[in-house]
């Protein structure tokens, strides 16, 4: 009884451990295309996720980046134009107004 009971036990967790591996491979990605936003206030571009980090350039209100990701509560990664040179960093969300999530 106990044997049955372990077996009907490891085939009902190897059913679902296989049903939420098929879910996963189902759902889409999510949308990674750069959506521009245009920043409210002069802003740094660093080359890290610190405010102690190297800044990259400076940014002026108005100016469009394109937001390449959201890293975490403080942070988005951006890539932006300036003189000629396009550039990848990081900037704080605040620059875009409301934490940077509109």
């Amino acid at each position: 009884m106990k044997s049955t009971a372990l077996l009907v036990l490891a085939t009902v967790g190897l059913f679902t451990a296989c049903t939420s591996a098929r879910d996963e491979v189902r759902r889409t990605a999510p949308n990674t295309t750069p959506v521009p936003h245009n920043t409210i206030v002069d802003c740094p571009v660093y080359d890290g996720m610190t405010k102690t980090s190297n800044v990259l350039t400076q940014t002026t209100a108005g100016n469009t980046v394109q937001v390449l990701d959201t890293i975490n509560a403080y942070f988005v990664r951006v890539r932006l134009e300036k003189n000629g040179l396009v550039q990848t960093g990081y900037m704080d969300r605040r620059c875009f107004g409301v934490r940077g999530d509109k």
